[in-house]
């Protein structure tokens, strides 16, 4: 594995703006020629980096519903299943997870009532509170400025150089500064799926 560059944090930009772009013309802004643009994107997908194209619709323009904040203060031990819910609702665009264990969730309520789609979204005996804020617009505009390449090893922390090594374990893909450490982490991997198994 070979560390990544400017190179590929240009590829990088560029196929955020626009997923589509055609390979010739992302070669012909950072210089390189149209195969090697998709050797390199092939690399950042098989390194786990780019996890999947996609498309980015404004639900707005394709049905009703009134745009809400929520902030869902958890009960002990509910996080999870509240999360998966509301993954699962058609009205939930973004799910982020704070320090402090909240879930704040941007969604379109079809007429506005909050606490009758919580109620017929999730399991309520899990939320300790929540708060709703109406929106009048939100904007999401992910970028990568600024950020150095800096592969975390999945066994020690460290910084995976190009000394490190890249495995496959069950349906996950890790990252891993040396072999022993890749070596220590599919051990314990594999005995936790031993453990679990009955």
């Amino acid at each position: 594995m070979r560390d990544l560059d400017e190179t590929d944090l240009e590829i990088l930009e560029l196929l955020m703006s626009d997923a589509r772009r055609p390979w010739r013309e992302i070669a012909e802004v950072v210089d390189l020629s149209a195969p090697a643009v998709s050797d390199r994107v092939a690399r950042l997908q098989g390194m786990g980096i780019i996890q999947r194209f996609t498309v980015d619709v404004d639900r707005s323009q394709l049905r009703e519903g009134v745009p809400v904040l929520l902030t869902l203060t958890m009960e002990t031990g509910g996080r999870d299943t509240v999360h998966k819910a509301l993954l699962d609702a058609d009205a939930v665009e973004y799910i982020f997870t704070t320090a402090e264990n909240k879930l704040l969730c941007y969604a379109r309520v079809v007429d506005g009532d909050v606490p009758a789609w919580l109620a017929e979204t999730l399991d309520m005996t899990r939320v300790a509170d929540y708060d709703v804020t109406l929106l009048t617009g939100a904007e999401w505009t992910p970028s990568i400025d600024g950020t150095e390449f800096a592969l975390t090893c999945a066994e020690c922390g460290n910084t995976v150089t190009s000394e490190g090594v890249a495995a496959r374990i069950g349906d996950d893909l890790y990252q891993f500064c040396c072999p022993s450490c890749e070596a220590r982490f599919e051990a314990q991997y594999e005995r936790l799926n031993e453990e679990a198994t009955p």
